[in-house]
């Protein structure tokens, strides 16, 4: 698997590639921010993400990461490669949660390029990336799979 990296002028349609892995430059440290602000602006009240004493008797021993927040910190740490020139979002399927993320876990990003193909208008693309997601022990906490559509330098980058 040959890795590469984008920056924020080689993520237009035409760079995109079958085949295609990228690692993402950067990491994230999940916080206790994390986990609890965003699982409680969704009403998420699962003892699993906020119940530390009910937890600690689990098979975790201790409390996880909301599987939306996993998912979010993952995209979003490879967005700068894959949304910079995105015009709209267009499907997030395939999502697995592979092992438990817990406060304190540092996450990185990789992505895939599975397909590529002309959009209904000539201004764009769609791409659709694999996106995956590891911890600092290497172990993958996340996959899923995300088709966005994307300027093409042709028509856009000279505007």
């Amino acid at each position: 698997m040959k890795l590469s990296a984008l920056t924020g002028t080689d993520n237009y349609f035409e760079d995109f590639a079958v085949g295609q892995v990228m690692r993402h430059a950067r990491g994230k440290t999940v916080g206790e921010i994390d986990n609890v602000l965003i699982t409680n602006l969704v009403m998420n009240t699962a003892q699993g993400h906020f119940n530390e004493h009910a937890m600690r008797s689990s098979a975790f021993g201790q409390r996880i990461t909301f599987g939306g927040v996993t998912a979010s910190l993952i995209i979003g740490l490879a967005s700068q490669d894959t949304s910079e020139n995105a015009l709209a979002e267009l499907g997030l399927d395939k999502i697995r949660f592979k092992v438990p993320v817990f406060h304190g876990d540092t996450l990185y990003a990789f992505t895939e390029v599975l397909a590529v193909a002309d959009a209904e208008r000539a201004d764009a693309g769609v791409v659709h990336f694999r996106h995956w997601g590891i911890n600092q022990d290497d172990k993958v906490v996340f996959e899923g799979e995300r088709r966005v559509l994307v300027k093409r330098r042709s028509h856009w980058a000279n505007r």
